[in-house]
Protein backbone atom coordinates (compact mmCIF):
# COMPACT_ATOMS: atom_id res chain seq x y z
CA UNK A 1 0.00 0.00 0.00
CA UNK A 2 1.05 3.31 -0.98
CA UNK A 3 2.95 5.03 2.54
CA UNK A 4 4.21 2.13 3.35
CA UNK A 5 7.92 0.23 4.08
CA UNK A 6 9.29 -2.18 2.32
CA UNK A 7 12.41 -4.63 3.36
CA UNK A 8 13.78 -6.67 0.48
CA UNK A 9 15.92 -9.14 2.39
CA UNK A 10 19.23 -10.36 1.11
CA UNK A 11 19.19 -13.46 3.29
CA UNK A 12 21.80 -12.39 4.40
CA UNK A 13 23.21 -12.91 8.87
CA UNK A 14 26.12 -10.79 8.21
CA UNK A 15 28.14 -9.17 5.39
CA UNK A 16 31.75 -10.81 4.93
CA UNK A 17 34.88 -8.49 4.09
CA UNK A 18 35.18 -9.60 0.24
CA UNK A 19 31.06 -9.50 -0.25
CA UNK A 20 30.15 -7.15 -2.62
CA UNK A 21 26.26 -6.59 -3.14
CA UNK A 22 24.61 -4.62 -5.93
CA UNK A 23 21.08 -3.71 -5.95
CA UNK A 24 19.06 -2.97 -9.07
CA UNK A 25 15.81 -1.75 -9.67
CA UNK A 26 14.85 -3.78 -12.77
CA UNK A 27 12.58 -2.22 -14.81
CA UNK A 28 15.45 0.84 -15.60
CA UNK A 29 18.44 -1.49 -15.28
CA UNK A 30 19.49 0.84 -12.65
CA UNK A 31 21.89 0.99 -9.80
CA UNK A 32 20.25 1.90 -6.72
CA UNK A 33 22.11 0.27 -3.99
CA UNK A 34 25.81 -0.35 -3.67
CA UNK A 35 28.14 -2.21 -0.47
CA UNK A 36 31.27 -3.22 -1.16
CA UNK A 37 32.89 -3.41 2.62
CA UNK A 38 36.87 -3.99 1.26
CA UNK A 39 36.63 -0.70 -0.69
CA UNK A 40 34.43 0.89 1.64
CA UNK A 41 31.64 1.40 -0.57
CA UNK A 42 27.99 1.83 1.47
CA UNK A 43 25.97 3.82 -0.82
CA UNK A 44 21.87 3.79 -1.66
CA UNK A 45 21.55 6.19 -5.31
CA UNK A 46 18.50 8.41 -5.80
CA UNK A 47 18.19 6.74 -9.50
CA UNK A 48 18.24 8.83 -12.59
CA UNK A 49 14.76 10.30 -12.13
CA UNK A 50 15.42 11.23 -8.08
CA UNK A 51 12.49 8.14 -7.34
CA UNK A 52 14.72 7.02 -4.83
CA UNK A 53 15.29 10.11 -3.29
CA UNK A 54 15.64 10.19 0.81
CA UNK A 55 13.73 6.42 0.54
CA UNK A 56 16.14 4.00 0.39
CA UNK A 57 18.04 2.58 3.67
CA UNK A 58 21.19 -0.39 3.81
CA UNK A 59 21.18 -2.89 6.57
CA UNK A 60 25.13 -2.66 7.37
CA UNK A 61 24.91 -5.50 8.87
CA UNK A 62 22.78 -7.62 6.59
CA UNK A 63 23.07 -5.30 3.43
CA UNK A 64 18.87 -5.64 3.13
CA UNK A 65 17.36 -3.20 1.17
CA UNK A 66 14.66 -1.05 2.81
CA UNK A 67 12.48 1.33 0.89
CA UNK A 68 10.24 4.18 2.91
CA UNK A 69 7.38 5.82 1.95
CA UNK A 70 6.88 3.90 -1.16
CA UNK A 71 4.62 4.49 -4.18
CA UNK A 72 3.12 2.94 -7.43
CA UNK A 73 6.57 4.42 -9.03
CA UNK A 74 8.49 2.23 -6.97
CA UNK A 75 6.25 -1.13 -8.04
CA UNK A 76 8.18 -3.78 -9.97
CA UNK A 77 11.36 -5.79 -10.06
CA UNK A 78 14.30 -5.33 -7.61
CA UNK A 79 17.87 -7.70 -7.75
CA UNK A 80 20.22 -8.45 -5.72
CA UNK A 81 23.44 -9.71 -6.56
CA UNK A 82 25.70 -10.58 -3.93
CA UNK A 83 29.25 -11.98 -4.93
CA UNK A 84 31.80 -13.19 -2.52
CA UNK A 85 33.02 -16.34 -1.22
CA UNK A 86 30.18 -17.22 -3.40
CA UNK A 87 27.61 -16.18 -6.02
CA UNK A 88 24.09 -15.87 -5.62
CA UNK A 89 21.39 -13.32 -6.50
CA UNK A 90 17.45 -12.83 -5.62
CA UNK A 91 14.99 -11.55 -7.46
CA UNK A 92 11.97 -9.59 -5.70
CA UNK A 93 8.41 -8.60 -7.25
CA UNK A 94 7.28 -5.59 -5.80
CA UNK A 95 3.75 -4.37 -6.30
CA UNK A 96 1.92 -0.83 -4.74
CA UNK A 97 -1.44 -0.22 -4.53
CA UNK A 98 -2.55 2.98 -4.69
CA UNK A 99 -4.69 3.99 -1.23
CA UNK A 100 -7.08 6.30 -3.24
CA UNK A 101 -8.37 9.04 -1.89
CA UNK A 102 -8.65 9.48 2.08
CA UNK A 103 -11.89 9.45 3.64
CA UNK A 104 -12.21 13.27 4.52
CA UNK A 105 -12.29 13.72 0.74
CA UNK A 106 -15.24 10.73 0.35
CA UNK A 107 -17.05 12.55 2.85
CA UNK A 108 -16.91 15.97 1.40
CA UNK A 109 -17.50 14.95 -2.20
CA UNK A 110 -20.32 13.09 -0.98
CA UNK A 111 -21.76 15.95 1.11
CA UNK A 112 -21.66 18.47 -2.01
CA UNK A 113 -23.53 15.47 -4.21
CA UNK A 114 -25.91 15.30 -1.85
CA UNK A 115 -26.45 18.94 -1.31
CA UNK A 116 -26.81 19.36 -5.08
CA UNK A 117 -29.21 17.02 -5.49
CA UNK A 118 -31.62 18.54 -2.93
CA UNK A 119 -30.84 22.14 -4.47
CA UNK A 120 -31.93 20.36 -7.73
CA UNK A 121 -34.95 19.02 -6.44
CA UNK A 122 -35.99 22.21 -4.71
CA UNK A 123 -35.59 24.21 -7.93
CA UNK A 124 -37.64 21.83 -9.98
CA UNK A 125 -40.83 21.93 -7.24
CA UNK A 126 -40.46 25.55 -7.53
CA UNK A 127 -40.68 25.55 -11.15
CA UNK A 128 -43.60 22.75 -11.28
CA UNK A 129 -45.18 25.03 -8.30
CA UNK A 130 -44.89 28.26 -10.58
CA UNK A 131 -46.51 26.14 -13.82
CA UNK A 132 -49.52 24.66 -11.96
CA UNK A 133 -50.11 27.91 -10.42
CA UNK A 134 -50.08 29.74 -13.96
CA UNK A 135 -52.44 27.01 -15.37
CA UNK A 136 -54.84 26.60 -12.69
CA UNK A 137 -55.36 31.13 -13.08
CA UNK A 138 -55.67 30.22 -16.80
CA UNK A 139 -58.38 27.46 -16.18
CA UNK A 140 -60.37 29.79 -13.29
CA UNK A 141 -60.49 32.55 -15.96
CA UNK A 142 -62.12 30.22 -18.49
CA UNK A 143 -64.12 28.97 -15.62
CA UNK A 144 -65.26 32.55 -14.21
CA UNK A 145 -66.01 33.84 -17.62
CA UNK A 146 -67.89 30.52 -18.68
CA UNK A 147 -70.34 30.78 -15.81
CA UNK A 148 -70.36 34.63 -15.48
CA UNK A 149 -71.67 35.00 -18.84
CA UNK A 150 -74.29 38.00 -18.96
CA UNK A 151 -77.45 37.08 -19.50
CA UNK A 152 -81.05 38.76 -20.91
CA UNK A 153 -83.87 38.15 -18.81
CA UNK A 154 -87.08 38.17 -20.33
CA UNK A 155 -89.48 40.13 -18.74
CA UNK A 156 -92.67 38.17 -17.68
CA UNK A 157 -95.82 39.66 -19.07
CA UNK A 158 -98.47 39.80 -16.37
CA UNK A 159 -101.77 38.81 -16.86
CA UNK A 160 -104.76 40.92 -15.68
CA UNK A 161 -107.06 43.46 -17.06
CA UNK A 162 -105.28 45.97 -19.24
CA UNK A 163 -106.87 49.19 -19.51
CA UNK A 164 -107.16 51.44 -21.93
CA UNK A 165 -107.86 55.41 -22.06
CA UNK A 166 -110.91 55.25 -23.95
CA UNK A 167 -113.08 58.71 -24.51
CA UNK A 168 -116.02 59.24 -23.12
CA UNK A 169 -119.59 59.11 -25.16
CA UNK A 170 -121.82 62.25 -24.46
Amino acid sequence: MEGDTVTLNTDLSEIHEDDDILWKFVAENTLIAEISRDVGIFFAYNGPDERFRDRLKLDNQTGSLTITNITTQHAGLYEVKISGAKLSSKTFNVSVYDQGAPLVYTVVISAAAGSLLILATVVMCCICWKCRKTVRTQEEERTESALFKPTTRKKKLKEGPVYENLPKKR
